[in-house]
C-alpha cells in the first residue's frame, strides 16, 4: 500500500512518519530528496540557477535557503517557479526510491508536506493519512527551529494548503494537539491495524 503522509508545517507529521517506520513502512521523505536536489551539486541547482540566479545560491553551490523561503512566501509567482523546477524531480526520486523499498516493506509512506495542493500526489497513494492540530501549536513549535520567528512561521503556515482542505482530502485524521506520545502511538497502532486489515 501507498500512503500518503501530510500535514501542515509544525504538525508533528516527522513524529508520526517514524511511528509508521516502526510498524514496518517504508519510508520516502519527500523534504529529504528535495534537499539532496538542492544541496551543493544537486540535480536541481542549474534549473533553480537559470529561474531565479545566482543569487539563490550558496558559494558552495547549494541553494540559499533562507532566500528561497523568503522569496517563496512572499511571491506567489516565485512559488510556483520554485514548484515547477522541484516537484517533477521529487517526484520522480520518490517513486524510484519507493519501488527499491516495496518489496521489504509492509506499506510505503510517502512524507508529503504539499500533498494537498498536488493533483499528482494523490493519484500515487491509495490512502491519505493527515496529521493535524491548531494554528497556534503550529506557530509554536515551529518558531523554536533554528533560523525561524514567529512572522516568519506564520508566513509560511498562510502559504500552505488551510487546514480544511487537507482534512477534506484525508482518509483518516491524526489530531496531535495536546496529547502525549503514549496516546499518539495508540492513534498510529489503531490505524495502521486497521489499514493493514489486521483489525
Amino acid at each position: 500500500m501507498h500512503i500518503g503522509l501530510t500535514g501542515g508545517i509544525g504538525s508533528g507529521k516527522s513524529t508520526v512518519a517514524a511511528m509508521l517506520v516502526h510498524r514496518g513502512a517504508a519510508l520516502v521523505d519527500t523534504d529529504a530528496i528535495a534537499h539532496r536536489l538542492t544541496g551543493p551539486g544537486g540535480g536541481a541547482m542549474p534549473a533553480l540557477v537559470a529561474a531565479f540566479g545566482p543569487a539563490v545560491a550558496t558559494p558552495d553551490g547549494a541553494l540559499d535557503r533562507g532566500r528561497m523561503r523568503q522569496l517563496a512566501f512572499t511571491d506567489a509567482a516565485s512559488r510556483k517557479r520554485l514548484e515547477a523546477v522541484l516537484h517533477p524531480m521529487i517526484g520522480a526520486e520518490a517513486m524510484r526510491a519507493a519501488a527499491a523499498a516495496a518489496a521489504d516493506a509492509a506499506a510505503v509512506v510517502f512524507d508529503v508536506p504539499l500533498l494537498t495542493e498536488s493533483s499528482a500526489w494523490r493519484q500515487r497513494v491509495q490512502r491519505v493519512l493527515v496529521v493535524d492540530c491548531s494554528e497556534a501549536t503550529q506557530v509554536e513549535r515551529v518558531r523554536a527551529r533554528p533560523g525561524w520567528t514567529v512572522d516568519s512561521a506564520r508566513q509560511a503556515i498562510a502559504a500552505q494548503s488551510p487546514r480544511a482542505a487537507r482534512r477534506a482530502m484525508a482518509d483518516a485524521v491524526i489530531v496531535n494537539d495536546d496529547i502525549d506520545l503514549a496516546a499518539l502511538e495508540a492513534e498510529v497502532d489503531a490505524l495502521w491495524g486497521l489499514w493493514n486489515n489486521r483489525r
